[in-house]
Order: C-alpha cells, then sequence, then structure tokens
C-alpha cells in the first residue's frame, strides 16, 4: 500500500494528522538536513500506524515535502 505524506519540516511539535484517506500530513521537529527530517518521518509513521519502522519505504521524493511512502506488510 502506497501513502502520499507531506511533511512539514521545522515544526513546533512532532505529529501525524491524517487528511483523507491515503493522504497525511507529518509534521516533524528535525530539519530538512542530511535525512534528519525523513528519519523523523519514518518514526513518526511507524508509531502511527504500530509498525516496526522496517515497514516504511520513501519511493518518491526523498529531497521534497511531498513524499509517496510504501507501506509494508510485516
Amino acid at each position: 500500500m502506497n501513502i502520499s505524506i507531506r511533511v512539514k519540516p521545522n515544526a513546533r511539535r512532532n505529529e501525524v494528522k491524517e487528511l483523507e484517506k491515503n493522504s497525511y500530513l507529518v509534521s516533524v521537529t528535525a530539519p530538512p538536513v542530511e535525512g534528519k527530517a525523513n528519519e523523523m518521518v519514518i518514526e513518526l509513521l511507524a508509531e502511527y500506524f504500530d509498525r516496526p519502522k522496517r515497514c516504511f519505504v520513501i519511493v518518491r521524493g526523498e529531497t521534497s515535502k511531498q513524499k509517496i511512502v510504501e507501506v509494508r506488510e510485516l
């Protein structure tokens, strides 16, 4: 399953909001430098969906605010 993610780096707090089916806004306190924001996005999604981090892979938008993330089965 693929989900669409819009990332808001340098936010005041970490949170995941569902905008519509398979579309989420992920706010992270980490800066978009050296992949730190991407790492935080994966951690937050893992916590939100209650799955291990290895189940989430960014398939498109590694350096963009708009990302497509593949959610793999356990």
